[in-house]
């Protein structure tokens, strides 16, 4: 996934990540794996994109297609998630949630999806329905790092919750210490430390 909000911090998603450059990017989101440290953004489950890129042209004929897909095949949970995926992109999340919450209802142990949904939600501007949202990801799979790392920022960047976001990230970094998620959430973590250098004492 591939995705742009100027002005959001980035997340991670299943089928990427946002980056951090502010915490997963610049304060743009980007769908694809990765985060860069100053402001966290959320990830999704695919590959970190540049934060500052334009979300891709929406494919209409092809969203046309896996619509009808859809409704021939009321049990069809993956078309519904490429749906999603292809909304999620064009930084449409509004109709990206829909689809995501449409797959969930086939498939409601999908924690990527349920994360994705959550990040969604995030970028429709609403950080308490996305914390929600991730802690229901949480209950499905308590160790899924890329979930706790976009509580953090949420929490740092949703809520302005500093002290509830580094708790989030020293998680992520205890239940995956070698992961790519543990690499992101460090570099958030000293940053938000870095900026500022009393939040252990709060």
């Amino acid at each position: 996934m591939n995705c742009t909000s100027a002005g959001s911090p980035p997340i991670v998603t299943e089928t990427g990540a946002f980056t951090l450059d502010s915490v997963d990017g610049a304060g743009t989101p980007s769908a694809t794996g990765g985060v860069t440290a100053t402001a966290p953004a959320p990830a999704q489950q695919a590959q970190a994109a540049p934060a500052a890129q334009a979300p891709p042209p929406f494919d209409e004929s092809a969203a046309a297609a896996l619509k009808v897909t859809a409704e021939r095949n009321p049990s069809d949970a993956e078309t519904r998630v490429q749906l999603g995926n292809m909304y999620f992109d064009a930084g449409r999340f509004q109709e990206a949630a829909q689809w995501y919450e449409a797959a969930l209802k086939i498939t409601p142990k999908d924690v990527n999806v349920s994360t994705d949904l959550g990040i969604s939600y995030y970028y429709m501007n609403d950080a308490d329905r996305a914390l929600a949202q991730f802690e229901r990801s949480l209950q499905i799979d308590p160790s899924h790092a890329k979930t706790m790392l976009n509580v953090g920022i949420v929490r740092a960047f949703g809520k302005q919750d500093l002290k509830g976001a580094a708790e989030a990230w020293e998680k992520v970094i205890s239940m995956a210490p070698n992961s790519e998620e543990a690499r992101a959430a460090k570099q958030a973590l000293d940053g938000v430390k870095s900026a500022h250098p009393d939040l252990d004492k709060k």
